[in-house]
């Protein structure tokens, strides 16, 4: 070998080259830490975007929550600030009006499935486009935008003993009938009106829950032959299982925690206590009796009352959903 063959044998290589190695090997150690520091923000991006309605729920929530059922084991009067223990909740379970507010609430769990069909079947004949449907849209929606005063004085003149429903009854000879005044009615005209008053909500829930259902399931059922009950109940009923859940427990906690302002207008708890629900009587004790602890109490047994029927609502649906 000659001397020109060993020297350029030894030669270094060109710097452009050992540059672009150089940037490789850099760009090869830089490109895994960029990547993982994407991946790290990606992964904490929600987290930082839930975090302020985490931190108001558990402010303005669950930190008055755990404060609320602190307090209901105080005493109230000369024992203020005193623990006495579950004294309050065996209160409670001697209260009359409290339990006739126990046996109302099991009351509106037995008409909350009529309730969820009313709005139910309305939003099912409005997505059908029965005729008129745009206007009865509008209409079935009006009474959620009044105030339960407002519903609850015009139902009071409609109700009366000598008001509208009574003369319409007594112009095809039947009795008049004390709406508001007899008890083993009013609950029933109450839970009546609050349902006419809200279930323009749970139509505009159902209508959005339609909106995700298979149109290629009806047109097949509509091939098939199948009249409108066996549609709704093999069909709609199976697809909306989800928008069911979410109104079941939605009504339930409204009926539970929205009908004070009827109460309060027109029955005030009365005839003999027959329209007591645990919101007013938690009223009655904290704004008139001047009894904080056992109106938190009474809110404690209130919210335990929804969770559990909530969750029984969920778990029962879930499993006739997998049945279907």
């Amino acid at each position: 070998m000659s001397i020109r063959e060993t020297v350029s044998s030894v030669r270094p290589a060109p710097a452009g080259r050992t540059g672009e190695a150089a940037r490789g090997t850099l760009g090869g150690r830089t490109r895994p830490r960029r990547r993982s520091r994407s991946l790290t923000a990606e992964r904490l991006a929600p987290y930082v975007l839930v975090a302020p309605a985490v931190l108001i729920i558990v402010v303005l929530r669950l930190w008055p929550l755990l404060l609320g059922v602190n307090f209901s084991f105080t005493g109230d009067g000369d024992r203020n600030g005193t623990a006495v223990g579950l004294d309050n909740y065996l209160r409670l379970l001697d209260d009359p009006l409290f339990r006739q507010a126990l046996r109302n609430v099991g009351l509106l769990v037995l008409l909350l499935p009529v309730a969820v069909a009313i709005p139910g079947l309305l939003a099912t004949f409005i997505f059908l486009r029965v005729p008129g449907h745009r206007l009865y849209r509008s209409v079935y929606f009006f009474p959620a935008v009044l105030s339960p005063v407002i519903v609850g004085a015009i139902f009071n003149l409609l109700l009366a003993f000598d008001g509208p429903a009574n003369t319409l009854l007594g112009s095809v000879g039947l009795g008049p009938v004390d709406w508001l005044g007899d008890p083993d009615v009013a609950m029933f005209v109450v839970v009546g009106v609050h349902v006419w008053a809200t279930f323009g909500m749970a139509l505009v829930i159902f209508l959005a829950g339609f909106a995700t259902l298979d149109a290629a399931l009806l047109d097949a059922a509509r091939v098939d032959g199948a009249t409108l009950p066996q549609t709704i109940w093999h069909v709609i009923v199976p697809g909306l299982t989800r928008t069911i859940q979410f109104v079941f427990v939605t009504t339930m906690i409204g009926m539970l925690t929205s009908m004070f302002g009827l109460l309060y207008v027109m029955t005030s708890g009365g005839p003999e206590g027959s329209t007591y629900l645990p919101e007013y009587y938690i009223w009655i004790q904290q704004g008139q009796m001047n009894r904080p602890a056992l109106a938190s109490a009474a809110s404690t047994v209130l919210f335990v009352i929804m969770l559990a029927v909530g969750l029984l609502q969920i778990r029962l649906l879930r499993r006739a959903g997998r049945v279907d």
